[in-house]
């Protein structure tokens, strides 16, 4: 499949000059400005029909309380590990969060680790065990907190995260791990995402059925050949649907390391629903997976913010 539509879609949505125009613009017009950068046609959000559309309304329109904390990544993992029996998950163990990265700065942890914003997506920094948070990391990490994922994207929820570091374990050691990505409707999976080789030069990105059957269709980065399912699929499958019930659309991400399925995150935007799927008929047939709510209120069964107090098709194959 041809990579230059979507890379060329990609480059345009991350322009500095569409993301500064993008930043003078209403919430509404920027929503639309920034659709048509990547999708390169406008999107009706009065019927939104595609996955992509169901997104921007969510971003636009949907302020209940069981999604103003999905965004944070403390409070994502709070949530995991309440069901974590259940679901039967392991959650990586945080081993610092703060405002002031210096506080750990010359500090080595007893295990490899991951340093990440708590409020913003696409950052990341690894360290081996022997690894200390030096001055390096201080200076590449200094703008991070300051950076607001929700004032350009309007990406709600992640204004609604708290402003903190956080270092938690890597898990699998820090060795390179497939990531599993499952777009769950109402407490049903319906695709699959893997990621292998992310933040590297390597990265591919293919989509499966539930049932592991490979769907041709590419978003951002190019589809990887097809590989075998991981022997703990079943349980993947139960732990994405334990973890995204109570939400109508919620991507669960997972990992599987040592015999142990491990939680990754939630993501209530995927993409920010401006990345192009290409073909255009499995975006219409996510779309169709998915049912908005008829109105922005709490949902019977919906979890409590677990933060501080202070705050039915079958897929397509061609």
């Amino acid at each position: 499949m041809p990579r230059s539509p979507l890379s060329s879609a990609l480059r345009s949505v991350l322009q500095p000059t569409h993301r500064r125009i993008a930043g003078l613009l209403p919430p509404a017009a920027r929503r639309r400005y920034l659709y048509l950068a990547g999708h390169r046609h406008l999107p009706d959000l009065r019927d939104p029909r595609t996955f992509s559309e169901k997104i921007n309304w969510r971003i636009l329109r949907d302020r209940r309380p069981e999604l103003a904390w999905t965004c944070d990544k403390l409070a994502m993992k709070e949530h995991a590990h309440r069901l974590r029996h259940e679901a039967g998950v392991a959650v990586p163990e945080t081993l610092w969060a703060g405002t002031d990265l210096a506080a750990v700065a010359g500090r080595a942890f007893d295990r490899a680790w991951v340093l990440k914003p708590n409020h913003r997506s696409g950052l990341v920094r690894f360290g081996a065990a022997a690894d200390v948070v030096d001055a390096e990391t201080l200076g590449a990490t200094r703008g991070w907190l300051r950076d607001d994922q929700s004032v350009l994207l309007g990406e709600w929820a992640y204004s609604e995260a708290r402003k903190l570091f956080v270092v938690e374990e890597a898990i699998g050691g820090g060795e390179p791990l497939d990531d599993y990505k499952f777009f769950v409707f109402d407490g049903e999976v319906a695709a699959i995402q893997v990621d292998r080789g992310r933040f590297t030069g390597d990265h591919t990105r293919t989509f499966f059925t539930p049932g592991w059957e490979p769907v041709p269709v590419q978003v951002v980065a190019p589809s990887g050949p097809p590989t075998a399912a991981p022997e703990d699929l079943a349980g993947m499958l139960r732990a994405a649907e334990v973890l995204g019930r109570s939400f109508d659309f919620m991507r669960v991400d997972l990992y599987s390391s040592g015999g142990q399925i491990w939680f990754g995150e939630l993501t209530p935007y995927p993409g920010g629903g401006v990345m192009p799927f290409e073909p255009p008929s499995f975006d219409a047939w996510l779309g169709s997976r998915w049912t908005l709510p008829a109105f922005p209120r709490p949902a019977a069964g919906a979890p409590a913010d677990p933060r501080p107090a202070a705050r039915g098709s079958a897929a397509p194959t061609g």
